[in-house]
């Protein structure tokens, strides 16, 4: 197969094939949490007390859904705009998705092993790789404005690379947090909702 014939794989098959690899990122990570095997003759009471000791797996893993979501609408966001392809973009996008896989394995290790704070900077290593790879591959799609729809906002262009700038910041200030507490830390991700908004204000597709 010739280079010249990969240079023209289209953004279309590109993104058919990540959201392939998203779904089964997430399938991998509701697999890690382990279903405790309960006898049948438990009470009510003993039967909530022992689902509750799950709960902290259930939370790390519905935090990690949330984060796994923004990388997946991010991906489309800037993959609507991506109207051209190259293979540079074509190597990062794989390397984008083989972390993303690894973002699935990563938050087995949260789940099990959640009072932690290995596992938890192991996490936070793999989402800053991971949003920074995504940074990149929209830079690198955005300097050449072949590759994406002429009629883009640059306002616009610059506020997606803010956004996805902002992941691995929020990540790498968590690591420091952790050595506080590991359980703040995690909550501490979840700012990234009030950040992503802001900047979609201050920086708007129109």
């Amino acid at each position: 197969m010739s280079t010249d014939y990969l240079s023209r794989i289209k953004p279309e098959h590109i993104i058919s094939f990540g959201d392939a690899i998203f779904a089964f990122a997430i399938t991998l990570m509701a697999l890690s949490i382990e279903i405790p095997d309960l006898p049948s003759n438990l009470t009510e009471p003993e039967l909530m007390a022992r689902l509750a000791e799950t709960s902290t797996g259930l939370e790390s893993y519905l935090i990690s859904f949330a984060i796994i979501a923004v990388f997946w609408i991010s991906y489309h966001q800037i993959f609507n705009f991506i109207i051209g392809s190259h293979m540079a973009i074509v190597y990062l996008n794989l390397l984008f998705l083989l972390f993303i896989t690894l973002l699935s394995i990563s938050t087995s290790l949260v789940i099990n092993y959640s009072t932690y704070q290995i596992p938890f900077i192991i996490y936070c290593i793999v989402v800053v790789l991971t949003s920074s790879l995504l940074a990149v591959i929209w830079r690198y799609a955005t300097k050449d404005y072949r590759l994406i729809d002429k009629n883009v906002n640059p306002s616009f262009i610059k506020g997606v690379l803010i956004k996805l700038i902002s992941i691995p910041i929020i990540f790498v200030i968590s690591i420091f947090i952790s050595f506080v507490d590991v359980n703040i830390a995690q909550y501490f991700w979840l700012i990234i909702i009030p950040v992503s908004i802001t900047i979609k204000r201050k920086y708007p597709a129109n």
